[in-house]
């Protein structure tokens, strides 16, 4: 049995530096065969996942030598926090090695669904010259960006969009309000979405946060603002948006993360004949630089844990 075993995606490079000293099982497809995981864990000392693999405390107890759970990305609502804390097991998620693609997804969906350029293709294709109706799009410049959470991922999106003309505000609890030095605003929520012409969230799914963006607050929501979701799916209403969308009073959405991962055609149709509206299947934190990082940072945290015994 392995020492280390892998159920989701890593890179080959971070697979085989850790092959070299661990006896490794890594194969992707076992993020969807839970029975095949439980059954790999007798010897087990490092389980790698990312997302998808749901750690709970009935998998840990089916690997009682576990020490360490290295997540390849941030988000923890996978895994029982309490459960490996019960049993000493330590959880190391790969901090801040998304965090600059994400950024990057959240302007580029920002300047597309502000100025949906792409929109104009088919009718161009089909012989149409559309020129009025793409003649409204608007500039980023002078545009309020509201980031709901003002972690590292929302500081790097302050820093990116700030230099390009917009007005940053953030809402986060956590954080006093005012001015902060890299030129953002801590406001209220209610304030940050009532003002904000774009609104991106950068929160964990908790207990609190779950159905966080219901209708009633995301039509609380600057009339013809637009939204972006590379949080958690569980936050937002998605039944409420696409009602809220189709009213006008929202012009626009990208949404990279959903309520159930891998989303079903089913769980979308709400969104039929939506057009300014991005869909994206959870993607914003991977890019080829990104997951060199990710992996290679999860590795290295996995491999210093095992070796501390």
């Amino acid at each position: 049995m392995a020492e280390i075993v892998i159920t989701e995606f890593m890179e080959q490079s971070a697979v085989s530096s850790l092959a070299a000293d661990f006896d490794c099982l890594y194969d992707p497809r076992l993020v969807d065969d839970a029975a095949r995981i439980h059954a790999m864990l007798a010897d087990c000392r490092g389980l790698i996942v990312r997302n998808r693999t749901r750690v709970d405390a009935a998998m840990m107890d089916a690997a009682p030598n576990l020490r360490v759970i290295g997540r390849l990305g941030v988000g923890l609502d996978n895994i029982d926090l309490d459960a490996a804390a019960e049993r000493g097991i330590r959880v190391c998620p790969a901090t801040g090695a998304n965090a600059a693609c994400v950024a990057e997804y959240v302007l580029l969906a920002t300047l597309h669904l502000l100025r949906p350029l792409t929109l104009a293709t088919a009718p161009m294709l089909a012989g149409d010259f559309p020129r009025p109706a793409f003649s409204n799009g608007r500039e980023i410049g002078g545009r309020v960006l509201g980031l709901i959470g003002g972690g590292m991922i929302g500081r790097e999106v302050a820093r990116r969009a700030i230099p390009l003309g917009m007005t940053v505000l953030v809402a986060d609890p956590m954080l006093e309000h005012g001015v902060q030095d890299d030129g953002s605003e801590v406001v209220s929520l209610n304030d940050c979405l009532s003002r904000a012409d774009a609104v991106s969230l950068h929160i964990p799914l908790t207990p609190e946060t779950a159905g966080m963006m219901s209708g009633a607050m995301l039509a609380r929501m600057k009339p013809g603002s637009v939204l972006i979701n590379t949080a958690r799916g569980g936050i937002v209403d998605h039944a409420a948006l696409a009602r809220l969308m189709r009213d006008g009073r929202i012009s626009g959405a990208a949404l990279d993360v959903f309520d159930d991962e891998p989303a079903s055609a089913e769980s979308l149709a709400m969104f039929d004949g939506i057009e300014n509206l991005i869909l994206t299947p959870h993607i914003a934190g991977l890019t080829e630089e990104s997951n060199h990082r990710v992996s290679g940072i999860t590795a290295d945290q996995v491999r210093a844990a095992l070796e501390e015994g």
